[in-house]
């Protein structure tokens, strides 16, 4: 998975000014803080509310609110969980085949994560990582 991939899951040039090809690219973009619509585009990918989404990422519903009538940034902080929320959503999809079967691969509650949902695993960096060890796995054959 690239890069450039993670940036389309983000709404690509929709929301970037220029084109995000490398690590570089969107760790700038990131330390900017991506607009807030970019929680929309997030919760279209998944076919989630856009409040559950932004729970995930750590933003009040009321902050959310805000921000996107005032067409204000994200925090660093927000934005680089959107980043990785982004980069494990394309990981899906690659490993998966199709956006519909990884969003519903991510919101269903999985023995190899203990029961629960891949998406609320990726809120924390340890969390995140075993997400990822069992998509590697499934695209590896050790899990269907």
């Amino acid at each position: 998975m690239s890069i450039a991939e993670i940036a389309e899951v983000l709404g690509g040039t929709k929301i970037f000014k220029g084109t995000v090809t490398n690590s570089d690219d969107l760790a700038t973009s990131i330390r900017a803080g991506f607009p807030a619509t970019i929680i929309n585009v997030l919760a279209d990918r998944l076919t989630m509310h856009r409040a559950d989404v932004a729970k995930r990422l750590g933003i009040p519903q009321r902050t959310l609110t805000r921000r996107l009538s005032q067409h204000a940034r994200l925090t660093t902080d927000e934005s680089d969980r959107a980043a990785r929320m982004a980069r494990i959503i394309a990981l899906t999809v690659e490993v998966l085949g199709s956006n519909e079967k990884a969003s519903s691969w991510l919101r269903t509650p999985n023995r190899a994560l203990g029961g629960n949902a891949p998406i609320d695993e990726i809120g924390t960096d340890p969390g995140y990582r075993s997400v990822e060890d069992v998509l590697y796995a499934i695209a590896y054959g050790m899990y269907s």
